[in-house]
């Protein structure tokens, strides 16, 4: 008796949901359905372009690891470190990464090929089913969405492994696993392509009730961050790694990036980023859809990153330890150091004064950081420890609970930061969520850094400076007018800055080749409190964070080497 193929629809509970998030699509397990029946409705496929979106990045580093269903790669950057214990969660301590053991990214190659094999699925069939027959303008949609998700699922490998092996159809019983890898110029330019592709054929806009759904934008953003990547100096056949697998040799490469955000730039109209007057109104750019947003993956009142767990929302995780939260990524003295002046000077300045680091600061110091005495959730945050008998110690402090902190002491800050950006703090509780907030994943700031960074690199310092200050002015930072190589500083400035926390900095240091801030000793402040509450605070040193430069790519896993004889190891593994 001939078998009915079937095939099989994951959809994990907090996918998508409307703006207005009253009405969310089900998110319930469809389990599996035969073949025939899902490509005959136009319907059952859109469930299945809905599953394949489960493959882009929410608040989780890693869903399949119970830890990392509770903060992203900053922990593991130049921002921030792991808090709780001071676990080395993601392996960067030490010896590094091995190809046996890095971190909470085990399981991240096997979950992407999944979703591409997913996809595959979709795209082997759908151009003959009946559903194209029935609907051919929804389901050419629905085929440039599946397009566009395996081309930034193919982004994010890269961005990790080098040159992967590519997939355009769907592996099968009899399928041949024991694949090369794919240079990384073929696979870049397999992404460009199938973005095109998807550009070509997607919606330049969506409604509200599909907010979290692709269109021409998002396509190109995508394009976008990965030529720019591959432009970069990770990728220049000069820099080690060398080889097939890691260069990006195109004479064009910058030029090449620099259209790719023009694009976007002009699909836009050339327009002026989200006015933000304060830090309040720059915080609230994350709460909610707006038209800055090029793709985001958006929660609803009812959903969650992971089931129906809190601790995967950014309240409860990222807040400090006396508020009840498990501030999880405590943000690097380093890190803060980043942030300007309020009068744009920097601080290695004579404006920045050690014993009042958080005085005087651009305004997104205060809106995405948590620092001693910052007004959070109604009153003031509190790391320091008493050194007189006369004083208390903090809430928020190691010795909390001593005070009646209701958070566990372990989760207290080692840094003395704690991240406030994505944080709702009209919430009553931790334990609430957010009707409409996104995990932003592409947004036009981004752009525009990117298209300052491919003209800068051109030498093109006059439009490079235009888009830059678009992004530096909207933070009420003045004019940058620097040229040459301070102007490439600047911009990488301002990226860390406008971008923090977003999961670019763990990549973009890296692409840079900056292994000063990937190898470092992390630095925090402890506070403390003498008699009449005078505070006082010293720099130490948290952890040390070695640096080897097999690490500017993550390795291959192992399994994957020994079952696949073809597959080559990254250098140093």
């Amino acid at each position: 008796m001939k078998k009915i193929k079937k095939i099989y629809l994951f959809i994990a509970i907090g996918f998508l949901s409307t703006t207005s998030c009253e009405d969310v699509l089900q998110t319930t397990n469809l389990g599996a359905f035969p073949e025939d029946i899902v490509f005959s409705d136009p319907a059952q496929l859109e469930r299945v372009v809905f599953s394949a979106y489960n493959s882009t990045n929410g608040w989780a580093l890693n869903k399949t690891v119970w830890w990392s269903r509770r903060f992203n790669v900053e922990v593991g950057s130049f921002e921030a470190k792991f808090n709780f214990k001071d676990l080395d969660r993601l392996r960067l301590r030490g010896n590094g990464w091995s190809a046996l053991n890095y971190g909470d990214f085990r399981n991240k190659w096997r979950d992407y090929y999944l979703f591409v094999n997913e996809i595959n699925q979709f795209l082997d069939k759908v151009d003959a089913s009946e559903a194209m027959q029935v609907d051919a303008a929804k389901v050419t949609v629905l085929k440039a969405e599946m397009k566009f998700l395996r081309a930034n699922i193919y982004a994010k490998l890269i961005k990790m492994h080098g040159g992967v092996p590519i997939f355009k159809t769907a592996f099968g019983l009899e399928s041949e696993f024991n694949l090369p890898r794919n240079s990384y110029e073929e696979c870049v330019n397999f992404i460009v392509k199938e973005l095109d592709e998807a550009a070509a054929m997607l919606p330049s806009t969506r409604p509200e009730n599909e907010f979290g759904r692709a269109t021409k934008l998002s396509a190109l953003a995508v394009k976008s961050r990965a030529l720019l990547f591959a432009a970069s100096k990770l990728h220049d056949p000069s820099t080690a790694p060398s080889g097939a697998l890691y260069d990006y040799g195109k004479g064009t490469k910058w030029q090449d990036a620099a259209d790719a955000a023009k694009a976007v730039i002009d699909l836009v109209g050339n327009r002026n980023l989200i006015s933000t007057p304060d830090a309040k109104s720059y915080q609230n750019l994350f709460l909610s859809a707006n038209e800055d947003i090029l793709f985001a993956r958006p929660y609803g009142g009812d959903l969650y990153d992971f089931g129906l767990d809190v601790n995967t929302l950014p309240d409860q995780t990222q807040s400090p330890s006396g508020y009840g939260g498990w501030a999880l990524s405590s943000p690097t003295h380093n890190f803060t150091l980043e942030f300007n002046m309020k009068d744009g000077t920097t601080t290695s300045g004579t404006t920045f004064n050690d014993a009042n680091p958080n005085d005087n600061r651009e305004m997104r110091y205060y809106a995405d950081l948590n620092f001693q005495g910052s007004n959070f959730r109604g009153r003031e945050v509190d790391y320091a420890l008493a050194s007189d008998p006369s004083q208390v110690d903090g809430l928020d402090s190691s010795n909390g609970s001593k005070v009646g902190s209701p958070g566990n002491d372990g989760h207290s800050s080692k840094t003395g930061y704690n991240i406030r950006k994505f944080q709702n703090e009209s919430l009553v509780t931790l334990t609430e969520t957010t009707a409409g907030r996104p995990y932003i994943l592409y947004r036009l700031a981004e752009v525009y850094l990117n298209y300052a960074e491919a003209n800068a690199e051109m030498g093109n310092d006059t439009e490079a400076k235009i888009y830059l200050n678009k992004v530096s002015s909207r933070a009420l930072q003045p004019v940058i007018t620097s040229n040459g190589d301070a102007l490439k500083e600047a911009i990488k400035r301002e990226r860390r800055i406008e971008l923090a926390f977003e999961g670019h900095n763990f990549y973009d240091e890296r692409r840079w080749m900056n292994p000063s801030n990937l190898g470092f000793d992390v630095k925090g402040l402890k506070w403390e409190k003498g008699a009449g509450g005078v505070l006082s605070n010293t720099e130490y040193k948290v952890v040390t964070r070695p640096w080897f430069d097999r690490q500017y790519y993550l390795p291959i896993p192992n399994q994957e080497i020994q079952k696949a004889s073809a597959l080559v190891q990254n250098a140093g593994y």
